[in-house]
């Protein structure tokens, strides 16, 4: 059985910065993709960044590129978003979700999901 469980949300100052983690485990196959969303409340869930256990590839939807830094530790179970320069537009629930397929995050899919965690921007 596959788990996803992200850490890390809270509140921070404009400007600041935050990192969030995400452990995956029990996936039953070396290559595979992890995406992080996020969720306003009233709007859809939407991806922003990925990262592929094959090859380290990475994805940042525009809104968060040169501010957000998405990583994968040597053992392929831990995947690290450093998010600096917050924005109060930033704040959200943030989902990590895992996938055998990078093309099916990036559009939105996945298969497995962490609970969520909060991040709040203050202004």
């Amino acid at each position: 059985e596959v788990h996803v469980v992200e850490s890390g949300g809270g509140l921070v100052q404009a400007g600041g910065s935050l990192r969030l983690s995400c452990r995956v485990s029990g996936f039953q196959i070396d290559d595979y993709a992890i995406a992080w969303f996020r969720q306003v409340p009233g709007k859809e869930r939407k991806v922003f960044s990925s990262i592929s256990t094959f090859d380290n590839s990475t994805y940042y939807e525009d809104s968060v590129k040169g501010r957000f830094t998405i990583s994968m530790d040597n053992a392929k179970t831990i995947s690290y978003l450093q998010m600096n320069n917050l924005k109060p537009e930033d704040t959200a629930v943030y989902y990590c979700a895992a996938d055998a397929s990078s093309g099916r995050v990036l559009l939105g899919f996945a298969e497995y999901w962490g609970k969520g965690t909060l991040v709040t921007v203050s202004s």
